[in-house]
């Protein structure tokens, strides 16, 4: 079968090849898909650029890729949730990644069936995304009437923590460029800030929790920003102590600046490291049936063109997700 692997650490239409493998063989549990479309993601081209080779160690050539749908072809001895045909969609572990490809083994566990009300490229769009969001804003407890803010909001996670969060009842405020305003403004946003006009810091107080998408002195920046005893919810910045213990890193302490500011505010301060979970893409399956949320597509690419879409995505400049289309 076909597959675009990472062949080596580097740029990306360097470290990028098309490759034929032999079709991935399933486990008891597993199913193997028939891959209609795959979600790009920047973690895939920050693991060509070797960015994340002390987080996650790939034995090369490395099939690339982590959203995926597409249809069960084949379905181990131990899967009763689904048979033969059914269209499906999901984010694949670690250990199974490179879902851009004709074939693609996961976890039944971890998957979804499609909402049969989205296209298989609209329903690829949504995994890794709708699942980031979905754990960084419940771990610091989301809910009704909480003033939120987050960060990029034209982004992929941008788009469905909106979405997200208005479908809990909060009230959000969102940073975006001059020309992304009006589309982000129709993602329901309350209040969406002009970066490139407007001083997000001064139209931002008090809040409950900031969703901090962009890291660096944003995560700083978030503490300012929030109520006394606020939250910070962080897929971008420094780790926080007991993310480290469940990575397995001992005796890990913040920086004391980024310390001293959240003992200022008693505040809470989460990264979050998404996991593959089959019951919240179940969850997300029923946010879309019943219209709360909506896939933000960009651009679709052909397989045949995905260096050249993940060369597009790696620009920053896309409004939602870019897609690889396998049919």
């Amino acid at each position: 079968m076909k597959v675009l692997q990472i062949t080596k650490y580097g740029e990306l239409k360097e470290g990028l090849y098309f490759n034929e493998t032999d079709k991935p063989k399933i486990n008891a549990s597993d199913v193997l898909i028939e891959t209609k479309a795959a979600g790009l993601n920047p973690i895939d081209y920050k693991l060509v650029n070797g960015d994340l080779k002390e987080m996650v160690a790939l034995n090369l050539p490395s099939t690339i890729g982590f959203d995926v749908s597409g249809v069960v072809v084949e379905k181990g001895a131990e899967v009763t949730k689904y048979e033969i045909g059914d269209a499906v969609y999901g984010r694949v572990p670690q250990n199974q990644m490179g879902t851009v490809a004709e074939y693609v083994a996961v976890n039944s566990k971890v998957i979804s069936k499609k909402p049969n009300n989205i296209s298989f490229v609209q329903a690829a769009s949504l995994p890794l995304i709708g699942l980031t969001s979905i754990q960084a804003l419940e771990r610091v407890g989301l809910k009704e009437n909480d003033r939120i803010l987050i960060h990029a909001g034209s982004g992929g996670v941008g788009s469905f923590a909106i979405q997200y969060a208005k479908a809990k009842g909060a009230y959000v405020y969102t940073t975006t460029s001059t020309k992304n305003v009006t589309w982000v403004k129709a993602l329901g946003a309350d209040c969406v800030i002009d970066y490139k006009k407007d001083d997000y810091e001064a139209i931002v107080s008090a809040v409950d929790i900031v969703f901090d998408t962009l890291g660096g002195d944003y995560t700083r920046e978030a503490l300012h920003l929030i109520k006394v005893k606020g939250k910070v919810t962080s897929i971008a910045g420094v780790l926080d102590e007991e993310t480290a213990g469940i990575m397995g890193i001992e005796g890990y302490e913040l920086h004391e600046n980024l310390a001293k500011l959240i003992a200022e505010k008693s505040a809470t301060y989460k990264l979050t490291w998404m996991q593959p979970d089959g019951a919240q893409m179940d969850a997300i399956s029923a946010m879309v049936k019943n219209g709360k949320i909506k896939p933000v597509i960009d651009t679709i690419y052909s397989f045949e063109d995905a260096i050249e879409a993940y060369s597009y995505l790696a620009t920053g400049r896309a409004k939602g997700k870019v897609m690889i289309r396998m049919y």
